[in-house]
């Protein structure tokens, strides 16, 4: 084998080896890379105003003035115990909707580490949810109307005392919107509310599902409120505690096709009496459920 030979069977051996290393590099990055994308968590989260602490007269809710901007602070303090508690738990993103009527949120008090979708028109019930999250958090919810001990209970509409059955089963706000995530394959992880809000949860989405009471109701406008120290410190834990559940909470389903009715007052005169009326049908999608 002369020189120039013997120089080319080096080179030769050189790339080989070269190659194999880079090879053997991209395999490692590669697996690595597809291990940081399986370990994503997202976390979507839906609130409510009347679940709030220190939240327990419609007057914080409904009627713009300073109950009402106050009782948005509260709701925005709750909020951001969760999204810490979240966070420490491995939550990786967390995107939070404003699910009350009239919208809540107050910019300047947004927590860091999560994105944030209010205001009105919005495409669909959940705006946002898919099947990429691991887990829904109902934070500041409330009981179904009709519940003795829920703190400004109602369901969808507190004016016209709305009330739902699917497949023969009364089911409030709580039903509805994790039978919409559960049309996803997401399941409820968390809960937050009053006493009887948690125990709706419970009843529904069984013992796994994490609860934490802010209060306790006594009548619809009346409640047992606790500190917010300890309110803000219990949805923390709470937070770290859901995400550890994710694994073990089931996606709430309702078999197709979802038998549904609906009761609900209509008033003739401004101000007088309402009537009661209800209403009977088929839903054939999930995710349209609320369309009824």
């Amino acid at each position: 084998m002369n020189g120039s030979e013997s120089a080319a069977v080096r080179g030769s051996v050189k790339a080989g080896i070269f190659s194999a290393y880079l090879a053997g590099w991209l395999v490692v990055l590669g697996w690595f890379g597809s291990g940081l994308a399986a370990g994503a968590v997202r976390i979507y989260i839906v609130t409510d105003l009347e679940g709030a602490s220190g939240v327990y007269q419609f007057a914080q809710t409904r009627e713009a003035g300073p109950l009402y901007e106050k009782a948005k602070e509260y709701l925005m303090g709750d909020i951001a115990a969760v999204v810490r508690g979240l966070r420490a738990g491995g939550a990786t993103d967390i995107v939070v909707l404003d699910g009350h009527g009239s919208q809540a949120f107050v910019p300047h008090l947004m927590e860091a580490g999560a994105k944030y979708i209010t205001g009105k028109p919005r495409p669909g019930p959940l705006t946002g949810l898919d099947d990429s999250f691991a887990g829904m958090v109902q934070l500041g919810a409330h009981a179904m109307m009709g519940t003795p001990d829920g703190v400004l209970c109602h369901t969808q509409s507190s004016r016209s005392e709305n009330r739902y059955w699917y497949n023969g089963v009364e089911s409030g706000e709580l039903a509805q919107c994790a039978a919409v995530a559960g049309g996803y394959g997401v399941p409820t992880i968390m809960v937050t509310g009053d006493e009887a809000t948690c125990r709706e949860a419970k009843e529904f989405f069984g013992p796994e599902c994490v609860t934490v009471a802010v209060k306790r109701g006594i009548s619809r406008e009346a409640a047992e409120l606790y500190p917010f120290d300890e309110t803000r410190r219990a949805l923390y834990e709470g937070g770290k505690r859901a995400v550890a559940a994710i694994e073990r909470c089931k996606p709430y389903m309702l078999s197709l096709p979802i038998q549904a009715k609906k009761e609900y007052l209509v008033f003739d005169n401004p101000g007088g009496p309402g009537r009661r009326i209800s209403k009977e049908g088929a839903v054939e999608d999930v995710l349209k459920l609320l369309d009824f």
